[in-house]
């Protein structure tokens, strides 16, 4: 089983910066891609950022230049910088990751809890 645990959600001013971390445990082989969607109330779960194993990126539109995406492979962590904050930013973040659990398995997506990032305007 995989464990996918987020941090460091809060409340922030518009303008202000929050970073967002994601450690995945538990039978790990491998991480190929691992990313970050948001979700809010009403609304279906939105892509903001993706990273694959050999750090290649990807981010929405509405993100682009004022996120950051990293991980440590290492350490099986991602990582979301998040600047310039506005209100519309305001969501429960999701981390996933897409985990091998053996040599012989074929990847597998799992999901975090979500984190809730509140953006006051």
């Amino acid at each position: 089983q995989v464990q996918l645990v987020e941090s460091g959600g809060g409340l922030m001013q518009a303008g202000g910066s929050l970073r967002l971390s994601c450690a995945a445990s538990g039978s790990i082989f491998s991480i190929n891609a691992m990313g970050w969607y948001r979700q809010v109330p009403g609304s279906q779960r939105e892509l903001v950022a993706t990273i694959t194993s050999s750090g290649s990126t990807n981010y929405a539109d509405s993100v682009k230049g004022r996120f950051t995406i990293s991980r440590e492979n290492a350490k099986n962590t991602v990582y979301l910088q998040m600047n310039s904050l506005k209100p519309e930013d305001t969501a429960v973040y999701y981390c996933n990751a897409d985990v091998r659990r053996s040599i012989h398995s074929a990847s597998v997506r799992s999901w975090g809890q979500g984190t809730q990032v509140t953006v006051s305007s």
